[in-house]
């Protein structure tokens, strides 16, 4: 029985004879000067860029389990950094989706899941023992758009990100009506702005897709 990872070498293999890279050649500076946080689910990796109009060369994407930043100096923020300092990121898009994996997920049940796996539970207490909280760690999110708000908030309030890095944060709904529900930030503090929410209707493969919300205004 052959193994996936040959069936995707093998492509690759065609891939790269058939010259097909050809299309996708670019640079590393994104051409549309944003990064995107968004969640590592497999139902958006095509969907999300075709939605949203993306092609290859335009923005920096950057995916966890989730579309969150669980560490202020941990691998999201250093991805943004870099993406603002080195690359001429002006922009930040942050975007969650319905049906997450992420959503309703429990530390205690996934450290029992590792012990059904073989991971030894002397590893797990001498991580509690050294700080280690998993529960901040594993957890993940009740509510997505409170999730969302507060991962906009986190990167607008970073003492790292510059006040002039507008930042955005988007709920993509997985059904027949796909939409993106769209605030970014107002006159926090150093003058960041904050935003609004307005409507911009798309279409896709059939489908409907929009930019959809009520107005509101976080002061």
């Amino acid at each position: 029985k052959q193994f996936m990872l040959e069936e995707i070498l093998a492509y690759n293999k065609k891939f790269v004879e058939d010259k097909g890279y050809e299309a996708y050649i670019t640079n590393k500076y994104p051409d549309k000067k944003i990064a995107i946080l968004s969640c590592m689910d497999t139902r958006l990796t095509a969907l999300l860029p075709a939605a949203l109009g993306i092609k290859n060369g335009d923005v920096k994407m950057i995916k966890n389990a989730g579309g969150v930043i669980s560490h202020p100096f941990g691998s999201v923020i250093r991805s943004l950094l870099v993406a603002i300092f080195e690359l001429g990121v002006e922009e930040i898009m942050v975007i969650a989706h319905s049906d997450c994996g992420a959503c309703h997920m429990h530390s205690e049940e996934m450290l029992e899941k590792m012990k059904a796996r073989g991971i030894n539970p002397d590893y797990i207490d001498m991580m509690r023992f050294c700080g280690v909280d998993f529960h901040s760690w594993l957890d993940g999110f009740e509510d997505t758009e409170k999730s969302v708000r507060g991962t906009v908030d986190f990167i607008v309030h970073h003492p790292l990100i510059p006040v002039d890095v507008k930042v955005y944060g988007f709920i993509h709904y997985h059904c027949l009506m796909v939409s993106l529900c769209h605030w970014d930030t107002d006159t926090i503090p150093n003058e960041k702005n904050k935003a609004a929410f307005y409507r911009l209707p798309l279409s896709f493969c059939g489908y409907i897709l929009s930019l959809t919300g009520a107005p509101f205004c976080d002061k």
